[in-house]
């Protein structure tokens, strides 16, 4: 079983990176509606919430490009896990304040009509990434990686 673990780590870090690259890159080039996903969940004051619409793409495409290669797997995993969490956490409050709003996760973002919320579907996506990063806080070392 033990040889398998650089595998599944591969595997883990490859969709982890994947996705934050990813929902990075989409924001990334519209600041100002990642700027408006932040200030819908209505928790950060206003100035706080442009900044972090401004710098969260690149701070996810950053570790989703660290992953992917395997550089710091097990500093960008946690990093990458908190995120996660953060999200289940902020998504979790939108949904229990009865806000009605797209979580902007990969791109778009803002308030929509309340039968087009997803926020049971967005929290479980999140908590299993959360999951894979977990994993690769414990067992950082994969297959392919630039780290040895």
């Amino acid at each position: 079983m033990k040889k398998y673990l650089p595998w599944v780590g591969l595997i883990a870090r490859l969709i982890l990176g994947g996705v934050l690259l990813v929902a990075g890159y989409l924001k990334a080039f519209t600041i100002d509606k990642s700027q408006m996903a932040v200030r819908a969940y209505e928790v950060l004051p206003i100035p706080l919430a442009n900044f972090l619409g401004i710098i969260l793409p690149w701070l996810e495409i950053g570790a989703g490009l660290l992953l992917i290669l395997g550089f710091a797997v097990r500093y960008i995993s946690i990093f990458g896990t908190a995120l996660m969490l953060i999200f289940v956490i902020a998504i979790g409050q939108a949904w229990a304040r009865g806000l009605s709003i797209d979580c902007g996760c990969f791109g778009g973002g803002g308030t929509v009509a309340p039968g087009e919320t997803k926020y049971l579907s967005e929290i479980l996506r999140d908590l299993g990434l959360a999951a894979l990063g977990i994993y690769l806080i414990r067992y950082p070392k994969t297959r392919f990686a630039l780290e040895k």
